[in-house]
C-alpha cells in the first residue's frame, strides 16, 4: 500500500511538472499595430488563431531580443497549426495585426509549446 501511494505521489508530481513546462503568450488582438506579448521558442510549437475578425494576422519572429521584427506566415482566416518550428535557441515570437491589416473583431491568438 506504502509503495502504490508513493508510486502516485512520483506520477502527480511528474504531472505537475509537465504542466509548469507549458509556455504560451495569448491575448485578443483588436487594432492595427497590435500584438501579443513576444515569447521565446525552440523546437515545435502551436499558434492558435480564432475569434471574429476581419484582416490579415501576421506571424513575426525576432533574432535580436525584439528589436527588429520578420515576417514569417501571414493568415487572413481563423487557424490551428502545430506545425511550427524553430531551430535555433533565443528566438522570440509574436503576431498581431501589422499597420493597415486590420479591418474589425478581435482576433483571439496565442501562441504556445
Amino acid at each position: 500500500m506504502i509503495r502504490n501511494l508513493l508510486c502516485l505521489i512520483l506520477v502527480l508530481a511528474l504531472a505537475s511538472a509537465a504542466f509548469a513546462t507549458i509556455k504560451s503568450s495569448a491575448d485578443g488582438v483588436a487594432a492595427q499595430n497590435t500584438f501579443i506579448p513576444p515569447i521565446l521558442m525552440q523546437g515545435v510549437f502551436n499558434l492558435s488563431i480564432s475569434g471574429t475578425w476581419t484582416g490579415t494576422v501576421t506571424l513575426q519572429r525576432s533574432f535580436d531580443k525584439g528589436t527588429t521584427w520578420l515576417d514569417v506566415g501571414s493568415y487572413a482566416s481563423n487557424v490551428e497549426s502545430n506545425a511550427e518550428f524553430e531551430a535555433e535557441t533565443g528566438v522570440y515570437y509574436r503576431a498581431g495585426f501589422k499597420t493597415s491589416n486590420y479591418s474589425n473583431g478581435t482576433a483571439v491568438i496565442r501562441i504556445s509549446q
